[in-house]
């Protein structure tokens, strides 16, 4: 998903990272915005029942987790299936864009799965979609209560449906109402940083009377990227929004981005570019701790460009060997920044209590104190307020321990 830079382009790399971090607000920018402005200027949450959204959150606005599971509480932020099927947090004004860009992926990929090899009908699929209606009518429940109130409407696949990551039915209905915007799922404890659900209806869907073409919602969602993460291909924004590159290359083309320098293939808005032009690096540091699912990086799935020339071949610590930062498409640890540049890696050690964090050669020196100073307030975060750092679902401090003594050991 890389971009190529042309001969012809001349912006200095630095300058292109520290708009990507002014474009996201980092460093404090937004402190004490809401949750649901803050993702609606800069993007949507990635959400794997992991850390992402309260660290996005508290380095754009300095938002507590009590702040943050507020606003969801309140409707203000929620967690959706939304681009590529995956699922985001995502601000009120874009519910009903983040729905309907779930449609057509991973549930009705499964259900398509289901009907071909499972012999799963569009009828008892209909049947059980309106019994878990019924059975939610009153309030919330989680998954087991509810096959326990629509009993043989659920029905088990068997081995074959195990083998295929689908067990039974149930999720098959439940997936369909949550894209569709008739079910939402509210967190058992009410927190974004697992994945342990209560569904219930909505009051009000959010696709009420509200009707998006996949041409519409292919220009919505090129609309928010490159705003959000421009200059950006249009090739990342096919991976992100989970459109097919012609589709893609038609919504940005309407949305009317503009190439960042003649023979440019990275986009983004004339007014952006602008500004981009007439920028000046701010001269004091500006760091940043974030998660490696952070929009920064993560919106474009590309490390290289926010690596200085000297970092881009420093080993990093991966799960069966050493690879170069710059051939990375994922970090396999969280990054620290400083104006858009990544100056090191970080993690916690749940086992022990502490943050572990390494800088690149003389990254940390140059911006040592300041480095020093985030990361003790980092640290005092998720010990008072997350408890520990999940990066998704089923991480532990016991998964993470080969990880930290890796950290630890790095030298660069």
């Amino acid at each position: 998903m890389g971009s190529k830079k042309s001969s012809s382009e001349t912006v200095a790399p630095a300058v292109i990272r520290a708009f990507w971090a002014d474009r996201q607000r980092l460093g404090g920018a937004m402190k004490g915005a809401s949750a649901g402005d803050v993702l609606a200027q800069t993007g949507w949450a990635r959400s794997v029942g992991g850390c992402n959204p309260y660290l996005a959150l508290r380095a754009r606005a300095g938002l507590s987790r009590e702040a943050v599971d507020g606003a969801a509480k309140d409707l203000d932020i929620h967690e959706l299936t939304a681009a590529r099927g995956c699922t985001y947090v995502v601000p009120r004004a874009d519910y009903a864009v983040a729905l309907r860009a779930s449609q057509g992926h991973g549930d009705d990929a499964s259900i398509a799965q289901a009907k071909k090899y499972l012999g799963v009908t569009d009828k008892e699929l209909d049947r059980l979609r309106q019994r878990v209606l019924d059975a939610i009518a009153k309030g919330p429940l989680d998954p087991a209560a509810i096959k326990e109130t629509v009993g043989d409407a659920v029905r088990s696949l068997g081995p074959e449906g195990k083998k295929r990551g689908t067990g039974s039915t149930l999720p098959l209905a439940l997936g369909y109402l949550q894209t569709h915007g008739l079910v939402r799922r509210v967190p058992v404890d009410g927190r974004l940083d697992q994945q342990r659900y209560r569904y219930a209806r909505w009051d009000v869907s959010p696709l009420a009377n509200k009707k998006f073409s996949d041409e519409a919602i292919a220009i919505e969602l090129a609309r928010r990227f490159f705003r959000w993460t421009g200059p950006a291909t249009v090739a990342q924004l096919a991976w992100w929004a989970g459109l097919g590159v012609k589709a893609a290359r038609a919504a940005a083309a309407e949305v009317k981005v503009v190439p960042l320098e003649e023979g440019s293939d990275r986009m983004l808005f004339a007014d952006d570019r602008d500004a981009l032009l007439a920028m000046t690096i701010p001269r004091d540091p500006q760091i940043a701790f974030v998660s490696a699912l952070d929009n920064i990086v993560h919106m474009r799935r590309e490390v290289r460009p926010h690596l200085d020339a000297a970092d881009v071949d420093r080993d990093v610590p991966g799960e069966k060997k050493n690879e170069a930062a710059g051939s990375l498409a994922d970090l396999p640890y969280h990054p620290i920044l400083d104006r858009g540049r990544i100056i090191g890696l970080w993690d916690w050690d749940g086992a022990k209590g502490e943050l572990v964090w390494r800088t690149f050669g003389k990254a940390g020196a140059m911006n040592g104190a300041p480095t020093r100073e985030e990361s003790g307030k980092v640290a005092k975060y998720i010990a008072s307020e997350l408890g520990d750092l999940r990066s998704f679902s089923l991480d532990s401090p016991e998964s993470r321990v080969g990880r930290m003594d890796a950290l630890r050991k790095v030298k660069w």
